[in-house]
């Protein structure tokens, strides 16, 4: 592994929104993520990149207390400077955004009680949950932010795959998180989707949460992520600096194939 130097906020003042110290996390008797040595704050905007099986969705896992690391002496694993959380109250912190999330969702589930729902981590609104105004409020504002507010009352099913990921944003929203976890988020987008899902990913990073953005794909790395990881085989080989990491040598390594980087209006992209 090799790391370029970026300038990050002094742990003694505000911990860090992650921090993982010689992390093993086995998925049944296979190890997926080796010896992960990483610190994240709550206001950086960082990218994950690494071609798929790398570990990259295991990391967003264990991160979200889907996977667990192995206990063993020398490793330490803590969200905003705690080692244990109640996951209810994680979530609360931690918005995410994942194809996994879109599956779980009942499909005629509309647009507000798809959001709604992100405060009872349901796939739908039930008659057992009791929504309270607020909830309602901040429902609806999360979905004008998104620009999705004429999306309320219309059914998952009924949505394009780039309206439904609006959606889904607007979900991990609703809390007013320390920030958003996106895995793999143009996944099944067309251009105009993916090029909308952009602009949403910039504006909610100059609104000032953390992004936190998982992807094999470079256009998606908005020009606000500043820091780049690098994973392979459940490694991370590379952090620093975005213009650094980027580099056609560097990324032909980790994708073991020859390929070219080109930049464009601060977007990247892999050839």
């Amino acid at each position: 592994m090799f790391t370029i130097p970026v300038s990050l906020p002094d742990k003694n003042i505000h911990p860090p929104l992650l921090e993982l110290q010689n992390v093993l996390v086995m998925r049944g008797s296979r190890p997926v993520l080796h010896d992960l040595n990483l610190s994240i704050h709550a206001n950086e905007h960082v990218a994950i990149v690494g071609p798929n099986g790398c570990g990259k969705s295991t990391l967003i896992k264990t991160i979200t207390r889907e996977c667990y690391p192995v206990t063993r002496d020398g490793s330490l694993m803590a969200i905003l400077g705690q080692e244990t959380w109640n996951v209810f109250e994680l979530r609360n912190l931690l918005g995410i955004v994942s194809n996994d999330t879109l599956a779980f969702l009942e499909a005629d589930a509309t647009g507000l009680e798809v959001v709604l729902s992100g405060f009872f981590s349901s796939a739908n609104i039930y008659s057992n949950h009791h929504v309270e105004k607020a909830q309602q409020e901040s429902a609806r504002a999360a979905l004008r932010k998104l620009g999705v507010a004429h999306l309320a009352e219309r059914p998952v099913c009924e949505m394009s795959s780039g309206e439904a990921k609006r959606i889904l944003i607007a979900r991990a929203l609703v809390h007013s998180p320390r920030a958003l976890l996106f895995d793999e988020p143009s996944n099944s987008l067309d251009f105009a989707a993916h090029q909308v899902l952009r602009e949403s990913m910039s504006m909610l990073a100059r609104s000032g949460i953390g992004l936190i953005l998982v992807t094999h794909d470079l256009s998606d790395i908005v020009p606000e992520v500043s820091r780049v990881l690098l994973m392979s085989r459940g490694r991370i080989v590379a952090d620093g600096a975005k213009e650094e990491i980027l580099q056609a040598d560097t990324l032909s390594h980790v994708f073991e194939t020859k390929v070219q980087v080109s930049r464009r209006d601060g977007h990247y992209f892999l050839s």
